[in-house]
This record gives structure tokens, C-alpha cells and sequence, in this order.
């Protein structure tokens, strides 16, 4: 490589930063101004120029927040609708993998099309009929009326397939010699083999849980029942016109899933990395 070339590739590579920096910048801009409007009294953030940092630091808007509404209450509704969901989608995605890659039985290769096929359907179309059917079997504003209509993620099916089918045959092979029983297969010789893989579905399906907001704003009506990311919408009937303390509610809803991936990011990573095998 000639010096002319190498001149050209740290022009193309600091090119490519300085592109990485800016819209680094621009998207975490939002964020900045969100989290320093919260800290912000009234008056300035209504302020008709920008100002990057607040003349008066306070606090009010969140100590607002978390005494005089139900944020607490939507904190405890959020943990439990996104652990279930959790819990029950990954455990279901889990068996039903297995079974598709590992098992034989009648119509499987039909039931594996049918997943790849709702795959490709958004859920948002499917809301009027979850709708309809969650009405009829008086399930509103309850904790299983919310968490039934989330669980449906083929995508998580898919990874567990794909993964289950990269399994040597041999692992099997040596426990069915054994005359191990198909869950002490499952339980023994795959589930440890894909504790890195579940971990990071998991961490990313429950910030999928908690994020929702269409399907609980639906499905819910009384306040008590509500999710964080629903119930900071009634915030503004509470605050008025009040700017810094509906910011303030939504920095406190988006925390817990901003410090889940600062703390589990490699593992986010890993998932969405998965994901991205599927859908390419």
C-alpha cells in the first residue's frame, strides 16, 4: 500500500467519523433537551429561544411526579405486564422451537410456514380483533388482558429454531442412547448450551413489553390499571400545560429500560444481532 492510498483512506475514514459524530448528535440532542427542559423552572422552558442549560436547577417536576400521581402504581403494572410477558414468550418460543426443530409430528412443516408467515404480519393489524376478543372474555383493564395479546413474537420462535437446528446431532443422539426422556434432553443437554441466547432474548423482550403502548392504552381505561408508558399520558390533565413535569414523567418511564441496556447492552446487542440474521 502506497502513501497516496493510505492518504486517501484516513481522508474516507475521517469522513465516515465525522458523519458517525453528527448523527450521534443528532440523535441524542432529543434526549439532552428532554432530561435538561425536565430541570428546568416553567417559565424558562417556555422561553421562545434555546437555552442548553437551565438558569435554575430544580428538582420539583419530578418530586411532582412522584408523589402527587400514580406513578408509582404504573411502575408496579409496567414490572409485572413486562415480566410475564416476558417469561411466558420466551418460555413458549423456547418449546415450540424445540419441538419444530427436534421433534417430529404431523403437519410440523405447516405449523413452521404458518410462524415464518405471521412473521411478515404487523401487529398493529391485529389489534381490532384482539380487541374484540379480549372484550368478550372480560378481560379489560386486567393484568392478563394486557399480557395474552403480547405474545405473540415469531421472531424469538425463529431464533430458538435456527439455533436448535445448529445443535450437533451427536448431543442427542448420546442422551436418546441413554434413553433420556425428551425434557431431560431439552432441559439437560440444549437449555444449558443457550443460556446466552435466552438471556439476551429475554432482556430484549422485556424492554419490548415495557415500551408497549398501543395494546395497554387500549386495553386499559382505569388509572390504577395503566402502564408507565400509558399513564404519563393522563400526566397532562394533571399538569395542565405544564411542560417540565410531563418531560420530567417521561424521563422517569424511559429510565428503567435506558439503565436495562446500559447495564445488559452486550447482551441487546447480541439479540438484535440475532434478529437482524432473521430478518436478512
Amino acid at each position: 500500500m502506497n502513501a497516496v492510498t493510505a492518504r486517501r483512506l484516513n481522508v474516507a475514514g475521517l469522513i465516515i467519523t465525522l458523519l458517525t459524530v453528527i448523527c450521534a448528535v443528532l440523535w441524542a440532542f432529543p434526549l439532552y433537551w428532554g432530561v435538561v427542559s425536565s430541570l428546568k423552572p416553567e417559565d424558562e422552558v417556555i422561553r421562545p429561544y434555546v437555552e442548553l442549560w437551565p438558569d435554575t436547577l430544580t428538582f420539583s417536576h419530578y418530586i411532582f411526579a412522584l408523589t402527587k400521581t400514580e406513578i408509582g402504581r404504573w411502575y408496579i403494572n409496567s414490572v409485572v405486564v413486562a415480566l410475564a410477558v416476558t417469561v411466558l414468550t420466551v418460555g413458549s418460543s423456547l418449546l415450540c422451537g424445540y419441538a419444530i426443530s427436534q421433534l417430529h409430528f404431523p403437519f410440523r412443516n405447516a405449523l413452521w410456514w404458518l410462524i415464518l408467515a405471521s412473521f411478515m404480519v404487523p401487529l398493529q393489524t391485529l389489534i381490532v380483533n384482539h380487541f374484540e376478543l379480549v372484550a368478550s372474555l372480560g378481560l379489560l383493564n386486567t393484568w392478563a388482558g394486557i399480557v395474552l395479546p403480547q405474545l405473540i413474537h415469531p421472531v424469538i420462535i425463529i431464533v430458538y429454531k435456527q439455533f436448535f437446528d445448529s445443535v450437533p446431532k451427536d448431543f442427542r443422539e448420546a442422551a436418546v442412547m441413554d434413553n433420556a426422556s425428551e425434557w431431560r434432553i431439552l432441559t439437560r443437554v440444549y437449555i444449558p448450551m443457550n443460556w446466552g441466547v435466552t438471556a439476551a432474548l429475554s432482556i430484549v423482550c422485556f424492554i419490548w413489553a415495557w415500551n408497549a403502548f398501543l395494546w395497554p392504552f387500549l386495553a386499559v381505561t382505569k388509572t390504577n390499571m395503566m402502564t408507565i408508558t400509558v399513564g404519563i399520558t393522563q400526566v397532562n390533565d394533571a399538569f395542565g400545560l405544564s411542560y417540565a413535569r410531563q418531560l420530567a414523567a417521561a424521563v422517569l418511564a424511559g429510565m428503567p429500560v435506558a439503565l436495562a441496556y446500559l447495564i445488559f447492552q452486550r447482551r441487546v446487542t447480541q439479540a438484535i444481532t440475532l434478529s437482524a440474521g432473521i430478518k436478512g
